[in-house]
């Protein structure tokens, strides 16, 4: 039994795009499952993880949102009330790959907001793109009677230069509990353009399992940023046309419901 709710999650990832070519790739790896509340006890209580120190794994708040040393908590906190969703003080768990040897790049980082009861409220996907911008897609989170999220945002952030702006996320997601998955399904006016999918097992945090991680995925989050880079090469070379970058989002995040926070999010 884990003294955490902090936990490591063990699994692969899938994308599978079928217009306007077909393409599927898949990959091992695993991610960092941390709930905010504990990043002081768990740089105590972990020899091989540090918060805001250099360590084998660490993470750095200069990673996530603001891209400042600021609270984590209090950005979340401001963009989901922003979204309409009022915090009681509930955990916020961050579902990320932690810097390896100094080294990370987060396609996508996840935060399941709950309410003191446990339930969860709100689900934050944070978006980062290989030009150095981030974006927020902030949602309001009623799970369905199997305990399935099922949510929906425009997309704004322009992330594959492979797909068009014009699109729509729908996200269906799995809360993490003994396994977890993520679901994207990438949509345009004609349908179905890509799938991405997320599926791992919980494993308790220790540095013996960190560990285990660092020689079973070796330099995994290099690993993501080469892969990214190889396949947008087999992209152009199977004709798919590249599209025009547009300029960065005018706000941070993208809220679903409510009014912008004073912290200058919108939507």
């Amino acid at each position: 039994m884990s003294q955490f709710s902090s936990a490591l999650y063990v699994g692969g990832v899938m994308h599978q795009r079928v217009r306007p070519k077909r393409h599927l790739l898949r990959y091992r790896t695993w991610s960092l499952l941390i709930d905010l509340d504990e990043l002081p006890m768990l740089d105590r209580s972990l020899r091989l993880y540090s918060h805001n120190r250099r360590n084998l794994f660490s993470t750095w708040d200069s990673d996530y949102g603001s891209g400042e040393a600021a609270s984590l908590r209090n950005q979340v906190e401001g963009q989901m009330r922003g979204a309409g969703v009022v915090p009681d003080g509930g955990p916020i768990r961050l579902l990320t790959m932690p810097r390896i040897l100094g080294y990370a790049f987060n396609p996508i980082c996840v935060y399941y907001c709950h309410a003191r009861s446990g339930a969860l409220v709100a689900v934050v996907y944070e978006v980062n793109n290989t030009f150095g911008q981030r974006h927020s897609y902030v949602i309001p989170a009623t799970p369905c009677p199997d305990g399935i999220v099922r949510q929906s945002c425009a997309k704004k952030l322009f992330v594959s230069p492979f797909m068009p702006m014009d699109m729509t996320y729908d996200f269906i997601v799995a809360p993490p509990g003994d396994k977890l998955s993520l679901r994207i399904i990438d949509r345009d006016a004609d349908g179905l353009v890509m799938t991405a999918s997320q599926s791992q097992q919980r494993v308790i945090l220790s540095d013996r399992n960190l560990l285990k991680l660092f020689f079973s995925h070796p330099m995994l989050t290099i690993k993501v940023t080469l892969g990214i880079h190889i396949e947008a090469l087999f992209l152009w070379l199977k004709g798919v046309k590249l599209q025009q970058r547009p300029p960065a989002p005018r706000y941070a995040a993208t809220l679903v419901t409510g009014a912008p926070p004073s912290t200058g999010a919108g939507v």
